[in-house]
């Protein structure tokens, strides 16, 4: 396209566009660095990346963003993207408050540190308050972050820490996040973050919380009226003190709760939940005490509740040959259920068995889904070593059940294996009244499997029932 006025290279056309749609081409290149090069073209370009809503930083030097931050002239900034490599504390200290001043939206920083840099004793990134932010999603590499004792990010409404080492108490976590500091907050992610051994949080206005692998936690109160859903997985898992937990859980409107953590249910508080719907629990299959304990911890939870509309169980066979007698015999009743979401981590192993005693145990159920995890497609190269006990006991490939409520079956992430297709077609044959059966193949179905297996499933079918076959789609 000719871009001049005429053939003597005068003004160009693009040039002499309003500033405002400028601005939003150097948005849609989508990299400050890049906007900011566009100054060589003409005068005319010199300023206006200064003027960008949205700052992202991907391939910058660290040390250069304080400046290209300082130089930002437009009054509001909307976004503020940046991936660094092997940032120091101190140069993320300098630039974090320009950010706080002129950040109105979201903030998502990310820092990738060299594996040897995260031993070395280093300083604390100090956080300021970001009194105008709305997102803020920390990602640090395990960097130290000192939390601000003081001020109110009063438009926050989602906030995410990840990787990170908490520095100085615990306790300022809980502060921080309280009804008086983040007055709007509504969405909480802490994943993976040191150092917190006590997490007390008071929020009016919270409505989704997410905490994974906080692993020295040991005291956790939640006071939140008006939290919906709430996931805690992978915590209080230290080794030195498995039972000295303590969980004290007010959230009278809560209707999800996943907890999948390895403690004493005795230790753990709730206040009633009587608009529970869903609850999500994991068990091992694997003989030994450890999992023995672990399993009985998530059953007690599971004997608290008589009714619930899905329970979401995760069942993980370890690789380890299975011994010893029938591996579910131990498992209480389910509570009333009408949805069963069933992930299936089998690692080789037959999970035939342990499916059906399940299943015996919520006849009442409408609807099945369920999950095969990549592990699965194990059996392929690694069969179940001779004389395990997964498959027992061996009647369920032969005793009638009575499914007489289960309309819908939906199937996830299926390979093909030998033990995905003999449940399926078990349950086939167990669903008398089923209506309505969607499978997802795995990624890995390529080739004449992804012809073979549908024909295969169809066969197993009625003609009353609705099929839905389909392949992956990335």
């Amino acid at each position: 396209m000719d871009l001049s006025y005429g053939d003597d290279g005068g003004e160009d056309r693009l040039s002499a566009l309003p500033d405002d749609l400028l601005i939003q081409i150097l948005v849609l290149v989508d990299d400050a660095a890049a906007a900011a090069r566009t100054s060589i073209l003409a005068s005319r370009w010199r300023r206006l990346w200064a003027l960008l809503l949205e700052l992202r930083f991907a391939s910058i030097e660290h040390h250069r963003i304080g400046a290209a931050l300082a130089a930002h002239e437009a009054p509001d900034l909307s976004l503020l993207f940046a991936h660094t490599k092997d940032s120091s504390p101190e140069s993320l200290s300098a630039w974090l408050p320009i950010a706080a001043r002129g950040l109105s939206g979201a903030i998502y920083l990310e820092v990738v540190r060299r594996e040897a840099e995260t031993e070395e004793e280093i300083g604390a990134i100090d956080l300021p308050c970001f009194g105008k932010a709305t997102t803020i999603m920390l990602k640090l590499g395990f960097l130290p972050l000192a939390l601000p004792p003081s001020g109110v990010f009063a438009r926050l409404g989602d906030l995410q820490l990840v990787d990170i080492q908490l520095h100085g108490q615990s306790s300022g976590l809980g502060d921080l996040l309280s009804s008086q500091r983040c007055p709007s907050l509504r969405c909480l992610l802490v994943r993976d973050v040191r150092g917190l051994d006590s997490f007390n949080i008071h929020s009016d206005s919270l409505l989704r919380m997410e905490l994974w692998g906080l692993q020295h936690l040991n005291q956790l109160t939640v006071m939140a009226p008006a939290l919906e859903w709430l996931k805690v997985i992978n915590c209080f898992t230290d080794p030195l003190n498995p039972d000295l937990s303590v969980t004290n859980i007010s959230a009278p409107q809560l209707m999800t709760l996943k907890w999948k953590n390895v403690n004493d249910p005795s230790s753990i508080q709730l206040n009633k939940m009587m608009r529970l719907k869903t609850l999500g629990i994991e068990l091992f299959i694997l003989e030994g005490e450890e999992a023995f304990e672990h399993n009985h911890y998530c059953m007690t939870l599971l004997r608290r509740f008589e009714r619930i509309h899905t329970l979401d169980l995760m069942i993980y066979y370890l690789q380890d040959i299975c011994t010893g007698t029938h591996l579910m015999e131990h498992m209480p009743r389910l509570p009333e259920i009408t949805s069963l979401e069933l992930g299936i981590v089998a690692n080789g192993h037959s999970f035939g068995a342990s499916s059906f005693e399940i299943l015996k145990r919520c006849t009442g159920v409408k609807g099945l889904y369920l999950d095969f995890f990549p592990q699965n497609r194990l059996e392929e190269h690694t069969p179940c070593p001779s004389g395990c006990m997964c498959g027992e006991p061996p009647n369920w490939r032969t005793e009638d059940l009575a499914l007489n409520c289960l309309e819908e079956i939906e199937i996830d992430g299926m390979g093909g294996t030998e033990h995905e297709v003999a449940l399926a077609q078990r349950l086939f044959h167990w669903a008398r009244v089923l209506k309505r059966m969607k499978i997802m193949f795995d990624e890995s179905i390529t080739g004449s499997k992804a012809k073979e297996l549908p024909q295969l499933l169809l066969s197993f079918s009625r003609p009353d029932i609705c099929m839905n076959v389909s392949m992956f789609v990335p």
